[in-house]
């Protein structure tokens, strides 16, 4: 039987107010009845709500604004072409889109506590595809900032991300019309990221798991 679900008021972000500081905080999140929860169980809900694991700890969002639609739908697309015209190994995909994080190799379904569905994901080891999505860390990452989703993308995920071994991780936030960019250090740590905003000019961003791809925030923030 699928738990019950609880709702809890989701974080403000307003335009102006963009968060940098990564830090480790507690997120509100949808309680099910019991602490902690694994793929296994992940798969036996089989409504159409939109959730993700983070350790173990079921969250769950809505549907983007538009915004957010544009900037994934910019990105993807300018991304995807990139891939498709130079036939690599690697593969581009949008959400829902299950990429789990297995934790000290524990690859069984009731061991997996991590599953996420990023806004965008490049996977460049095809080892790593399988019928379900991804298993294992994508080379680079997008998470698209929304009023659901933001504590969550820069702490949680972030945390999440680095822990994994995610070499690139892009957060976009629409109505700031800025991204940071953090990069995977050879130590396991993310660096300090680089901010783009469109108000300052600087408008072209190089994704670098992708060599040669430039991303135009004119592009990706167009009203």
């Amino acid at each position: 039987m699928k738990p019950e679900e609880k709702s809890n008021q989701q974080p403000e972000y307003k335009s102006g107010e963009l968060n940098r500081e990564i830090q480790k905080v507690a997120e509100p999140a949808i309680t099910y009845g019991k602490q902690r929860y694994s793929y296994a169980d992940y798969l036996t809900w089989t409504d159409d709500k939109m959730r993700e694991l983070i350790d173990g700890i079921v969250y769950a969002f809505s549907a983007p604004f538009r915004k957010h639609a544009h900037s994934t739908a910019s990105f993807f697309g300018k991304a995807w072409s990139y891939i498709n015209r130079r036939k690599g190994k690697c593969k581009i995909y949008t959400a829902p889109f299950d990429v789990r994080l297995p934790v000290n190799g524990e690859t069984a379904d009731n061991k997996i506590y991590n599953v996420v569905q990023p806004d965008i994901c490049v996977i460049c080891d095809p080892s790593k595809l399988d019928e379900r999505g991804c298993i294992g860390a994508p080379d680079l990452v997008v998470e698209v900032i929304s009023p659901s989703t933001c504590k969550k993308d820069i702490t949680l995920k972030f945390n999440l991300y680095e822990k994994s071994g995610v070499r690139e991780y892009w957060v976009v936030y629409p109505n700031d019309k800025a991204v940071t960019v953090f990069l995977l250090q050879p130590e396991g740590n993310y660096d300090e990221g680089t901010t783009y905003e469109l108000i300052n000019g600087a408008n072209k961003v190089p994704v670098q798991t992708l060599p040669g791809l430039v991303m135009d925030l004119e592009e990706l923030f167009e009203d």
